[in-house]
């Protein structure tokens, strides 16, 4: 058989709104912290009381002893992993990490995992990319949630012993757009024939099995459990980055692949439901990631704000700074709050996480990066300066520059900062669209109007009132927490202005609210600060026999919270979206073009912003990399 030139028929926003919602999980069947923080219901009895700590594993212990003798300078130096780091890493086990022991792995709890992520990030952010796309997206978590028997016996083992698993969907044209997919897996006899590009697949270099998302013609987009070394397949680049240099990330070619019928992940057309499934846990080694770099950046401006001396006093005590070690230290402890509480309650599978995980991904990421921003402010000149140029001259080697640098994809990894604004929009409002969407909906009927009408006021007519009064209005509220209830109080009050806002956002602009971005990116916002307060104070009271400053702690970041969570109530509705939307359709339409007079661009070229392809062989050398056997 030969491919023949891929063809992207066009999508309408309509046509790619219903792919994506095809996907969605539609059922609650566990109850959600999350999603009734946004209906305006703090359900403290989902996450309280704090779950008790157990007991690391000898894993950890022996991975921290390991890691000492990873030289993360060198990775980051000569932008690649030793191929004994990887053996010394299969030994541990670490490649099956997430794998359960039947099949050979460790079999870690999502704390644990992140735990171990945390760690081995803090010596080499690309060695836990590496481990995290592996078993966080990779082959291991599809199987283990959607595997057949007879699939996971035959690939599980082998992953956890220490080969490779990378995970492909984004194309050259197609991000977060799944209904452009031009990847397809036609049906031949015994299997499928697979021919497509795709880009920016990390581990896509070094991985031997690989999770491949294509369409089946009719049938929809489907998961693959492909052999990296199949027949027809070219790794054509391996792509360079602003940060996380040793990063295995490749632009893969499939041309005429046989992938067997066996090797179907889920069935056919469930491809999308499984990659957004396997992101509800699989979000979480993000986070673990970021609240490590955060760790490393706080230890870096302590250290420094209490030596460097300037004006008489070190640095830290200076107004200006000590501003910004408090926003670090108290972002921290709440990031690494919403995390362990998230993890815990995956681990004992007593609520729906999607929403959680899903909005400790995005603040984390985001608040990762101000720290670290923060940190290299504090730092000046030295922060801007690379560590080896500072150890060179005989200065500690403090890698600020670096921590910059590896932080900022994470606002796009796994769904940018933009896209989780709309996926976590979407399930707020979830239960809005349940009893209300077809009164919305410009294509629905007067009978299913009038259906609609009728269940949306026995809803609303519950619902309403709640909203009116709640706990957080009576002084004596959540007194158990102590110096922490105020911030109860008005993380309840807050709970049920947001579900107010929300009501009357969608009686304003019905349908058009979908396009209200900005309003609906404020509205997840607002309750990732009510989610991020909630877990430090639930922490802090949990831990404060034992840690009492960590109720100093939970009180600076909600005093530093509830500040952000006002600002943004009031740009709700006051705010300059509309206008900024006109100026961009101006500027787009090169009204504004003079602005770029003036200037030279550092090498003029004439290639696209999207590089085209064509399907059929690859006409580029295979720079796929094999690690040798011990």
């Amino acid at each position: 058989m030969t491919a023949t030139q891929p063809t992207q028929a066009h999508v309408s926003e309509k046509q790619a709104r219903q792919v994506a919602e095809a996907a969605r999980e539609t059922e609650w069947r566990k109850p959600s912290f999350g999603k009734e923080l946004f209906l305006g219901r703090l359900r403290l009895d989902l996450i309280d009381p704090w779950p008790a700590a157990e007991p690391d594993p000898a894993f950890l212990g022996r991975l921290r002893e390991y890691l000492r003798t990873v030289d993360g300078a060198r990775i980051e130096r000569e932008d690649r992993i030793p191929d004994e780091v990887f053996h010394g890493l299969a030994e541990l086990g670490a490649f099956g990490m997430k794998i359960d022991e039947t099949y050979g792995g460790l079999g870690l709890s999502n704390l644990h995992y992140c735990k171990a992520l945390t760690l081995i990030g803090s010596v080499s952010p690309a060695a836990g990319a590496l481990l995290s796309a592996h078993q966080s997206i990779g082959v291991p978590q599809p199987l283990k949630i959607f595997g057949t028997a007879e699939q996971k016996a035959e690939f599980l083992p082998r992953l956890a012993a220490g080969e490779v698993s990378a995970f492909l969907l984004t194309e050259p044209d197609v991000g977060s757009d799944p209904a452009r997919l031009a990847t397809v897996a036609e049906p031949v006899e015994g299997g499928y024939r697979l021919n497509g590009v795709k880009l920016w697949a990390t581990n896509g270099t070094v991985a031997t099995l690989l999770v491949v998302m294509a369409r089946v013609p009719g049938r929809g987009i489907t998961a693959f459990v492909v052999e990296g070394d199949a027949p027809g397949i070219t790794v054509e680049r391996r792509n360079s980055f602003l940060g996380l240099r040793g990063l295995e990330n490749s632009l893969t070619r499939f041309h005429d692949v046989f992938v067997p019928e066996r090797n179907v992940v889920g069935g056919p057309g469930k491809g999308l439901r499984i990659a957004l499934t396997t992101l509800n846990t699989g979000r979480l080694s993000l986070p673990a990631m970021c609240v490590g770099a955060s760790k490393r950046a706080l230890a870096i401006a302590r250290e420094w704000s209490a030596q460097r001396v300037q004006w008489g006093h070190p640095v830290g005590r200076h107004e200006a700074v000590a501003g910004k070690l408090a926003f670090m230290a108290a972002t921290t402890y709440a990031m690494e709050s919403m995390l362990d509480l998230s993890c815990a309650i995956a681990d004992d599978d007593r609520n729906d996480i999607r929403i959680e995980a899903a909005l400790v991904k995005l603040y984390a990421s985001e608040m990762a990066w101000r720290i670290a921003d923060e940190l290299i402010q504090i730092r000046g000149g030295r922060g801007y300066e690379r560590s080896d140029s500072l150890e060179a001259r005989g200065e500690r080697a403090a890698e600020a520059e670096q921590l910059l640098r590896d932080l900022r994809i994470n606002r796009i990894f796994e769904g940018s900062t933009e896209i989780m604004h709309l996926l976590i929009a979407r399930e707020a409002v979830d239960a809005h669209l349940a009893v209300a969407g077809d009164i919305i909906d410009p294509e629905a009927g007067l009978g299913r109007k009038t259906r609609a009408g009728v269940r949306a006021g026995a809803f609303y007519a519950k619902w309403l009132p709640t909203l009116a009064v709640g706990r957080g209005q009576a002084p004596s509220a959540y007194a158990e927490f102590g110096p922490l209830a105020g911030h109860m109080r008005y993380a309840e009050r807050a709970s049920r202005k947001l579900a107010r806002s929300t009501f009357y956002a969608m009686s304003r602009w019905q349908g058009k609210l979908e396009r209200k971005q900005g309003f609906l990116g404020r509205i997840v916002d607002i309750g990732a600060e009510l989610f991020a307060m909630s877990a430090a104070c639930v922490r802090a009271r949990g831990e404060q026999a034992h840690r009492p400053e960590g109720v100093e702690l939970a009180d600076l970041f909600c005093r530093q919270a509830r500040l952000r969570a006002e600002a943004l109530f009031a740009a709700l509705w006051a705010n300059n979206d509309s206008v900024d939307v006109r100026a961009a359709k101006r500027l787009l339409a090169d009204r504004y073009a003079f602005l770029e007079e003036g200037v030279l661009a550092p090498h003029a070229d004439d290639h696209p912003w999207v590089a085209a392809w064509e399907a059929g062989p690859s006409t580029a050398e295979d720079v796929r990399r094999r690690i040798p056997p011990r």
